[in-house]
């Protein structure tokens, strides 16, 4: 995993400077400087952007990831192509949101109407973005990844908390706010446009003959037939939240927001090292190395396991410490069993580490389609009939209830099609590292001051990782490899 170690380690290093930035943005200054309906409506209309976002993708991102590696040449041709198909499906979207808008009002008039007045900029942050998601894909087939990580990651995250700071020092109203997200999103894409003309791989080519015979047919049915499963994936990370504000209100998904932003940098491991290792399993099927695909498949399940269990409990060890430094926290802690199921999601999600790649750079592609399709239905039946009974409690159950369908369908039909199993003796020992290392951490008294609790907690864990690493029970390749990435990191 030489190469995707080497690709990923900038990559996650971005992303966690990402993470820290969102974690001041998402605990301190978002509820400091907005009121919860605010933040709510904040959160929703960026939320049903982005969940738009696929729709007019047509599937496009991984279609340039898989059939990048079939073109000697042409690829600036080819990203002309995937542009102006993805322009083509912005007008399809855009043309259904002004058919369906009474409907799309009706589902926020009753407990979130404040929600319908920025409803106009959910269309222009959906192109911004998904110019920016066709962008990325093309320079990650480069194997360009870190970059274009910053953009979305960290620059996306430093404009959105600058902005409300400026509402917070009162130099501009709410409504001002809700409009200049579409320069917050603007930016990081102008962004992404100068790294690529500097690598001198953006020009405008529109030669499209010197793609190989069938190579447009055969790339736009894949794009085409993986839309759908990109959309419902995306939908099953956004609906929850969409229908918490629909079915409760927005203050509701303010709430729901914070806990679920706590819970989403467990997974961001797996980010980084996803974003890299696609092009990487797209290779490998191009060559037909499964074999290379499973051990790829194993090793990334382990490595990325321990390290999120680690992550999930520094986070569930302190969560009252944290709450303790968000404003407003009598609001927002009332989420705290929100980190915990999502949290727990998410661990499940790593755990079963690169299935959805595997499955959509394979020929068994369309099963994924299928698989998550199915998942996004389930995801809104079971949040209509848990959000009723339990609140936002009951989002976070569907969700996590569901990311477990989702993974054993696509665990199993791996397993029986190809023979690749991501689990082994190593995946027992770190859940039974992570269950001793809750209990130590559970029967430590609370402290008085958050911060010392905090910083106790946090070191207790640390030492039990590292005492049983070197004690050889397991962790010391991880505690090895990560020492040797970050020594070349700062090489």
């Amino acid at each position: 995993m030489g190469k995707v170690a080497s690709q990923s380690i900038q990559t996650t290093l971005f992303s966690y400077l990402g993470v820290v930035i969102g974690y001041f943005n998402v605990l301190w200054l978002y509820p400091y400087a907005l009121e919860a309906a605010q933040l709510g409506t904040f959160r929703t209309i960026q939320d049903l952007a982005l969940l738009f976002v696929p729709f007019a993708q047509l599937g496009l991102g991984h279609g340039i990831t898989r059939y990048f590696p079939k073109l000697k040449a042409g690829h600036s041709a080819f990203l002309s192509f995937s542009l102006l198909l993805a322009s083509a499906g912005f007008v399809l979207v855009s043309f259904l949101f002004f058919v369906f808008k009474e409907e799309i009002i009706g589902l926020f008039s009753a407990n979130s109407p404040e929600l319908i007045n920025y409803l106009w900029i959910v269309l222009l942050i959906t192109f911004l973005a998904l110019a920016n998601s066709i962008l990325d894909a093309y320079s990650r087939s480069f194997l360009k990844v870190a970059i274009p990580t910053f953009f979305r990651e960290v620059l996306l995250r430093l404009l959105t908390g600058l902005w409300v700071i400026c509402f917070l020092m009162k130099w501009i109203n709410f409504d001002w706010m809700m409009a200049g997200l579409i320069a917050v999103y603007g930016i990081p894409l102008l962004g992404i446009l100068v790294y690529l003309s500097w690598l001198k791989v953006l020009k405008v080519d529109l030669n499209w003959r010197s793609f190989p015979k069938g190579f447009r047919s055969s790339f736009l049915k894949f794009s085409l037939i993986t839309f759908l499963a990109t959309a419902a994936s995306t939908l099953i990370m956004k609906i929850d939240s969409i229908m918490v504000s629909s079915m409760v209100n927005l203050e509701a998904n303010a709430i729901y927001t914070i806990a679920f932003s706590m819970a989403l940098v467990i997974e961001m491991p797996r980010r980084a090292i996803s974003q890299v290792v696609m092009p990487v399993v797209a290779d490998h099927f191009s060559k037909n190395n499964l074999v290379e695909i499973n051990r790829l498949y194993k090793e990334v399940s382990t490595r990325q396991f321990y390290i999120c269990v680690l992550l999930f409990l520094g986070i569930w060890a302190n969560i009252d410490s944290i709450y303790h430094f968000i404003p407003n926290r009598e609001i927002y802690e009332s989420g705290k069993w929100i980190v915990f199921i999502i949290g727990l999601g998410k661990l499940i999600d790593v755990a079963f580490s690169i299935n959805s790649e595997i499955l959509v750079f394979s020929k068994y592609y369309r099963f994924n389609l299928v698989a998550t399709i199915a998942m996004s239905i389930l995801i809104i039946l079971m949040n209509y009939w848990l959000i009723p009974i339990y609140g936002i409690e009951g989002a976070a159950i569907a969700s996590a209830l569901v990311m477990l369908a989702f993974n054993a369908v696509k665990f199993l039909f791996l397993k029986i099609r190809l023979n690749f199993n991501p689990f082994s003796v190593d995946t027992v020992k770190i859940i039974g590292l992570g269950l001793f290392a809750l209990i130590m951490t559970s029967i430590l008294p609370m402290m008085e001051n958050p911060l010392i609790d905090l910083t106790i907690r946090s070191i207790l864990i640390l030492g039990i990782f590292w005492l049983i690493a070197v004690s050889g029970f397991y962790g010391k390749a991880e505690l090895n490899w990560i020492k040797e990435k970050i020594k070349k990191s700062g090489s």
